[in-house]
């Protein structure tokens, strides 16, 4: 099949999976008349959204990272996970130069500082690579302690004293990720990371499983948002130490990455900066900073949104704040600046703690922007994600997150009339699933992504007179340029999702 419609519009409803119904599928539950409309009219498919089917191991859960970069590309990237581990296994890990820089920096006297999230979730980092490193410190006799940071989000909420006793690192300090990896410039909360790692000023605690219980007794606290605390007096960030900063998933790791090491930074009055540092982070953060070493860096990228530039057409990205870099920057293939002939609108998130106290978040506004670009029919393509059925379902309340699919149902449904207005035709589908599965089998919350495929709708005037096949998000944007009418690259592997019925 190849067609020429315009606009073409891939819709992403970030966290939308497919799951039996159930007291846990706030998906199912949810009052959503125009997908369930969708639903009976159009045609559909299904799409693998994890594991090998978006670069990761096998059993691993989808992320927007992965999900949106797969979706761009046209091809499965194995994913810095993948690599990290592969590197761990055939040994090159202890050979990486990077590393060997940051051991040496501090192999006379100083500390290496290991800092990330404790996981095992693969979403932003791995234990196993945590305790490379450890191992690594070890076997160089190089003194060195680690910061931790508790996940709770896609791990379940109260986790972390399971995973620490795994643990090979000295433990110095332990927090919730909400302080250490916040990406919405929140500087109070980056703040007080920087406190407790750089200055060692937090709450003393005994041990890191006694900071854990210690949270655990309030109802209200759990892994994400356990406030900084030292073990014993902490371990303060010295003038000629080293810092490997573990996490491989950049966007929640450059607001730390920019304290540390930005000459300018101004995102709080750091009473102290550490002199002559040697940081390392083990993926490129894309921080604009060459005092910044990199243990694996990116691999590059042509997506999509290069093809349509290359082509001579127009193209339209928006999201809101949570979920504006996973349309921009990881559709992109990891490109920060716009290709040309395309354009791009920010809707700020609302300022909440957490998304359940405003479920419908700013998909009103979200809706505003794609519906006005479509009808300006300025564009060839465009690409808008909602983030309510992920970031609502992140909290575990499915109340609130039945409130996030109903606001989307009717965002979504806005944007497929002005496609339709417009003689367009959409791609609906999801980069990973959430909001289906919100309850472990034992009825406990579960917050975190799932392995769920995700489904995928072909919505046009005409869509009767196709079909769609089941696939995976590699297979998003071959479709798209097929139903642009472009060739598609040979080095897209997937293939078009729909024929002729």
């Amino acid at each position: 099949m190849t067609a020429r419609y315009r606009p073409v519009v891939l819709c992403v409803l970030d966290g939308w999976g497919i799951a039996p119904d159930g007291p846990g599928n706030a998906v199912a539950r949810a009052h959503t008349p125009r997908l369930d409309a969708i639903a009976e009219r159009y045609p559909r498919a299904a799409l693998d959204a994890s594991g090998r089917a978006v670069g990761l191991p096998d059993g691993v859960m989808g992320n927007s990272e992965v999900g949106h970069l797969t979706m761009g590309a046209g091809y499965v990237q194995y994913q810095e996970l993948v690599r990290i581990n592969d590197a761990i296994a055939d040994g090159s890990f202890v050979k990486n130069a990077a590393f060997r820089r940051a051991i040496d920096a501090v192999r006379a006297s100083g500390t290496l500082h290991l800092m990330g999230l404790l996981s095992t979730g693969g979403v932003h980092a791995d234990l196993r690579h945590l305790n490379a490193l450890s191992r690594l410190a070890k076997g160089e006799r190089v003194r060195h302690v680690v910061h931790l940071f508790l996940d709770g989000r896609d791990m379940p909420p109260r986790s972390a004293l399971e995973l620490l006793p795994a643990v090979e690192a000295p433990v110095a300090t332990i927090q919730g990720r909400y302080w250490a990896m916040d990406r919405d410039k929140r500087w109070h909360r980056t703040k007080r990371a920087w406190d407790a790692i750089v200055d060692a000023k937090a709450p003393p605690c005994a041990s890191p499983a006694d900071a854990v219980r210690e949270c655990y007794a309030d109802p209200k606290c759990g892994d994400e948002l356990m406030e900084p605390r030292l073990v014993g007096k902490g371990e303060r960030v010295e003038d000629g130490d080293a810092v490997i900063f573990f996490n491989f998933r950049p966007d929640r790791a450059r607001q730390l990455t920019w304290a540390f090491m930005q000459d300018d930074f101004s995102g709080f009055v750091r009473e102290r900066r550490p002199k002559r540092l040697t940081f390392v982070t083990v993926t490129d953060y894309k921080v604009g900073l060459p005092n910044v070493l990199v243990a694996f860096p990116s691999q590059p990228v042509i997506p999509l949104a290069s093809v349509l530039a290359d082509a001579g057409l127009r193209q339209f990205h928006t999201a809101e704040t949570e979920k504006y870099a996973h349309v921009t920057y990881f559709f992109n293939g990891g490109r920060e600046e716009p290709f040309k002939g395309e354009d791009r609108v920010l809707v700020p998130s609302p300022r909440v703690a957490t998304y359940d106290l405003q479920p419908e978040m700013s998909a009103s506004g979200v809706a505003d922007a794609i519906t006005k670009a479509i009808a300006s029919k300025t564009y060839d393509f465009a690409i808008v994600n909602y983030a309510n059925p992920d970031m609502v379902g992140h909290t575990g309340d499915i109340a609130a997150t039945e409130r996030a699919m109903a606001a989307t149902d009717d965002a979504v449904g806005r944007t497929v009339d002005a496609t339709l207005d417009a003689d367009g035709a959409m791609i609906l589908t999801a980069d990973h699933g959430n909001a289906e599965e919100m309850l472990f089998p034992d009825g406990s919350r579960n917050t975190q992504h799932s392995t769920n495929p995700v489904p995928v709708f072909f919505i046009a005037a005409d869509a009767e007179r196709y079909k769609v096949r089941d696939g995976g998000l590699r297979d998003i944007a071959p479709t798209l340029l097929d139903l642009l009418g472009l060739p598609v690259p040979e080095r897209m592997t997937g293939k078009t999702l729909l024929s002729k019925a």
